[in-house]
């Protein structure tokens, strides 16, 4: 079956539409991300957010929309706990992870009936793409857009020299919390596209790949959509011939355009180096 022909399913129009919309997402709120080294507190988010899928599958709620409130809910706690409460924000991540996951298995494990299908939710079936997720992406990247746009210096200033922010009456407290809040939704958003497992790869090796090539914050959140959306639509195409799982095709994806960037980089400079030479 060739492209042209998938185009005529709407299961996979859906996929594109998400992979568009989630590069999107990722690229932007991922650039920040990256630039104020908050990755391992995405790390927490994303595992935390398996308690509020757990409480979506026992009390019969939408696993994602419970995901959803249980992650900000974790955001914001870490937050207060590492800003408010003279605890170490590592160890803020740790309670909030933990309890997530913990949360998660006992009320997974104690849910009446069948054992619910968690690997759509653990490592991500992008091809399980709704319309209702169509349509929030949309909202989110919209949001995001705006935002970036209009707080784009206040941001820029926050991610790279907090203090210096503060000095010039710039809303940190907001801009942080704002962000902290759009990196939970965007997480929970996402999960369907490479799963809990392996999406905080999707918040950093795009812009650890648009990083080789430019140091401009704008350009890296431009070139890491650009990379996540190449990535993720290869992934999607290939993890279907192959017949594998779209999420971990679609991080392998990601990683070998890293790894060929790096690779050309140096292959560069090698050659620039053996002309100086010669």
């Amino acid at each position: 079956m060739d492209f042209v022909e998938l185009l005529g399913y709407t299961f996979f129009r859906n996929a594109l539409w998400g992979s568009l919309l989630a590069s999107i997402a990722c690229g932007i709120i991922g650039s920040y991300v990256v630039a104020r080294r908050m990755v391992f507190i995405s790390g927490g988010i994303t595992h935390a957010s398996f308690g509020g899928i757990g409480i979506g599958f026992y009390f019969g709620f939408n696993p994602i929309l419970s995901a959803l409130v249980f992650s900000v809910l974790s955001a914001f706690g870490i937050q207060w706990l590492s800003k408010n409460q003279n605890v170490r924000e590592d160890s803020a991540i740790g309670v909030f992870w933990s309890l997530g996951m913990a949360v998660g298995i006992i009320l997974i494990f104690l849910t009446p009936g069948y054992a619910p299908n968690l690997s759509e939710y653990l490592f991500g079936n992008i091809l399980t793409i709704s319309h209702m997720d169509i349509v929030l992406l949309t909202i989110l990247s919209l949001v995001l857009v705006l935002f970036f746009t209009f707080f784009y210096r206040s941001i820029l200033n926050v991610s790279f020299d907090k203090e210096f922010a503060k000095t010039r009456g710039l809303p940190v407290a907001f801009i942080e919390y704002t962000l902290i809040m759009l990196v939970a939704v965007t997480i929970v958003l996402s999960i369907r596209l490479v799963g809990i497992v392996l999406l905080i790869s999707l918040l950093t090796v795009p812009q650890m790949t648009a990083n080789i090539f430019t140091n401009r914050f704008s350009n890296i959140m431009v070139i890491s959509v650009i990379i996540s959306f190449v990535g993720s639509v290869v992934g999607l195409l290939l993890s279907y011939t192959l017949n594998v799982p779209s999420g971990a095709f679609i991080i392998f994806v990601l990683i070998a355009i890293f790894l060929l960037a790096k690779l050309g980089v140096f292959l560069q400079k090698a050659v620039k180096e053996l002309k100086v030479k010669s």
